[in-house]
């Protein structure tokens, strides 16, 4: 399962993210691409992306793409308050359907 984290993603998390190919969209070069191009990018490259924005699925139309979104809520998007997700978002990985939107929260 191919997994992209969102430019407000720590990058650090991708350690975490064992059992996954996991990148960032920063390793794509495409840090300063706006929503809706990004996503548009990330068609064929992923199979979830991984994001903090809470407002993303009211911006953008994610129902229509063939991946899946998962949107990490935590007091910050520091690593350090993301962590405690990490183990329930492991668990869902696996289970996500394209065009979905889940919410992972602490």
């Amino acid at each position: 399962m191919r997994v992209v984290l969102d430019n407000c993603v720590p990058r650090t998390l991708l350690r975490h993210l064992t059992g996954f190919e996991a990148t960032a969209v920063r390793d794509h070069g495409w840090a300063a691409i706006d929503d809706g191009p990004l996503l548009d990018r990330l068609e064929g490259l992923c199979d979830v992306f991984v994001t903090v924005d809470r407002n993303i699925p009211f911006q953008q139309r994610l129902a229509d793409r063939p991946f899946a979104t998962v949107i990490l809520q935590a007091r910050t998007n520091r690593l350090i308050d993301l962590l405690p997700l990490v183990p329930r978002l492991l668990a869902v990985l696996p289970e996500v359907r394209p065009g979905h939107v889940t919410h992972l929260a602490v």
